[in-house]
């Protein structure tokens, strides 16, 4: 009897560079190994769509459709690319696992909101497609988000040290994984978005590669306290934010309130810290004798930013995932394979403590190809 099964997880997250994509075989007992990566940059185009509805506007409805469809052919580009590196056909996936583009994410209004014509996908790929993953848990009383904890437990736990898995996307999230503890997961506030963000307008890139621009600069001491004062960062988890808060216009109003001019790259520099001090004093205050932290998501390439994380967290080991055996770029990606392998058993793939929902639910929605 066949027991094997191979997934496709997609993962667009609030970083907007494009699809992340993993073809994972999954054993009878839910063990994975990514036999293959893939990635699909956003053409401009599609991301100052998703960025244009990121607030309220005229003709959203419309334009959500058909950015929908876009992203939908986008999906599909990355499930061909996967299957030709991999020389696979459509009928050796189970299913496309796939997260959508987040548009809005509101849990405390009841909703949250991942883009991407998911029919269509499954028109274009020949493949059963699994999606909207966070809207169940939200329905039960969760965040919706983080949900890759689950999977940071299934595949990175050790019951010899105390670790946690520290994503940074757009946003970042972590995981605690401590034998002696409950697992918990939530948002410790932006990852890259900020600085993405303002290093795009002000040298025109995408990022700030190694954190070289930001090393050209100092932390401002007044507009880092401010940016640290900033409620989120106090609320006790469960908690989950992103781009509805931690956008250009909050950086824009934090500015606002200094005096002087600031140079940009003093700026860019201060934006860093603020990542990495965010992210420190959430480990040092909710994983109390941690021993270990296991970097994914894009920002584990900042080299700078790493580095002032290992000074923040003496004595804790800093590493990527790939020492764990799942490379710090397929992470993301793999987690929504494993969902989508959870939801095709009909399993939990929520964990309340981490979310605050009313109980384990399963997650997705199956749009049959």
């Amino acid at each position: 009897m066949q027991t094997d099964s191979r997934y496709i997880g997609m993962m667009s997250g609030t970083s907007l560079d494009g699809v992340d994509a993993v073809l994972a075989r999954f054993d009878a007992q839910g063990a994975l190994r990514v036999e293959a990566d893939h990635f699909v940059a956003y053409p401009p185009e599609v991301r100052a769509q998703v960025l244009a509805l990121q607030p309220a506007g005229e003709n959203e409805l419309d334009r959500a459709a058909r950015l929908a469809n876009d992203l939908a052919r986008l999906y599909a580009q990355a499930a061909a690319g996967l299957l030709a590196k991999n020389r696979r056909a459509a009928a050796d996936i189970t299913a496309i696992a796939c997260h959508g583009q987040t548009i809005r994410h509101a849990p405390q209004a009841g909703y949250t909101l991942q883009l991407g014509n998911m029919a269509l996908l499954a028109e274009l790929s020949g493949i059963d497609v699994i999606a909207d993953f966070r809207s169940r848990d939200v329905a039960a009383g969760g965040q919706g988000a983080p949900l890759v904890p689950a999977f940071h437990h299934n595949v990175f736990a050790s019951p010899q040290e105390k670790r946690v898995v520290l994503n940074i996307g757009g946003i970042a999230n972590l995981s605690r994984l401590h034998a002696d503890s409950e697992v918990i997961g939530f948002d410790s506030g932006p990852g890259n978005m900020l600085m993405d963000a303002w290093c795009l307008r002000h040298t025109g890139q995408a990022y700030d590669a190694d954190g070289d621009w930001a090393g050209q600069g100092q932390p401002v001491v007044p507009l880092l306290q401010a940016m640290l004062s900033e409620p989120y960062l106090r609320l006790s988890p469960p908690k989950s934010t992103g781009r509805d808060l931690f956008d250009l216009p909050w950086l824009e109003r934090k500015l606002a309130e200094q005096s002087g001019a600031l140079r940009p790259q003093d700026v860019q520099a201060t934006l860093l810290e603020f990542t990495a001090r965010s992210i420190a004093d959430a480990i040092l205050l909710h994983c109390p004798g941690n021993q270990a932290v296991f970097v994914c998501g894009g920002g584990a390439f900042n080299r700078r930013l790493l580095r002032r994380l290992g000074r923040l967290l003496p004595g804790q080991r800093l590493a990527l995932t790939d020492e764990l055996g799942l490379p710090a770029q397929q992470t993301e990606a793999a987690a929504f394979a494993w969902l989508g392998w959870r939801f095709g058993r009909r399993l939990a793939g929520n964990l309340p403590a981490v979310t605050g929902a009313a109980g384990p639910r399963v997650l997705g929605v199956l749009h049959p190809h």
